[in-house]
């Protein structure tokens, strides 16, 4: 009678944790190069240095990926922005808060990136939208709503407001990573003013 060698379920569960992460990672750096729509599942695959049929194993598409990485991010990001919200504070303080606690979130999700990476080899430039950013746009978004609502903000378009601060902060932050020491305080003040002088320029013509 043939004997069937099983790993152990501690292992095997371990495994699984680590080929969902290597898959996820691989993801993100396919995204941020090709962008989305370029993508495929064959460029991930390749990335992750898997099997194809252990990729299917976890996700059937990109598109699952793309979700699974974006509920991540929402899941870990998404938090911090609803506790300085809960603040009420007025929304030039809020926007500084926000980008400092985003810069935090990218430096520390770019050293254990990088603590899980061959020896020598670099972040790749982002180029597309991150999962990160898709993942906190409405948020953010709610957030310049009720600050508007409220009169803490400038009464102008929510949709472009939100567009402004996440482009001015995903450009900003990918340098930020670029250069070394990462300088979180100094790309934070430097965004922060970007946003906020443009917001202060904005009035209600351009609602």
């Amino acid at each position: 009678m043939s004997q069937v060698a099983y790993l152990p379920v501690g292992k095997r569960e371990q495994t699984k944790v680590q080929n969902r992460q290597s898959i996820l990672d691989a993801a993100r750096e396919v995204f941020g190069e090709l962008g989305y729509e370029a993508a495929t599942v064959r460029d991930i695959i390749r990335r992750t240095g898997l099997a194809a049929g252990t990729f299917y194993n976890y996700y059937r598409s990109k598109e699952e990926v793309f979700a699974a990485l974006a509920d991540d991010g929402a899941r870990r990001f998404a938090p911090i922005l609803k506790g300085l919200r809960g603040k009420g504070e007025p929304l030039d303080v809020f926007v500084r808060a926000a980008i400092k606690a985003y810069f935090e979130f990218m430096a520390d999700e770019h050293e254990s990136w990088m603590a899980r990476r061959p020896a020598g080899e670099q972040h790749p430039h982002v180029q597309g939208e991150t999962p990160e950013m898709a993942a906190v746009f409405a948020e953010v978004k709610d957030a310049i709503e009720s600050a508007i609502a409220e009169g803490r903000g400038p009464a102008s378009d929510p949709e472009y407001m939100t567009a402004a601060c996440i482009g001015i902060a995903r450009e900003v932050g990918d340098k930020m990573l670029m250069r070394r020491p990462i300088d979180v305080p100094a790309a934070t003040a430097f965004a922060s003013a970007m946003i906020l002088d443009g917001l202060r320029g904005l009035s209600e013509d351009c609602a």
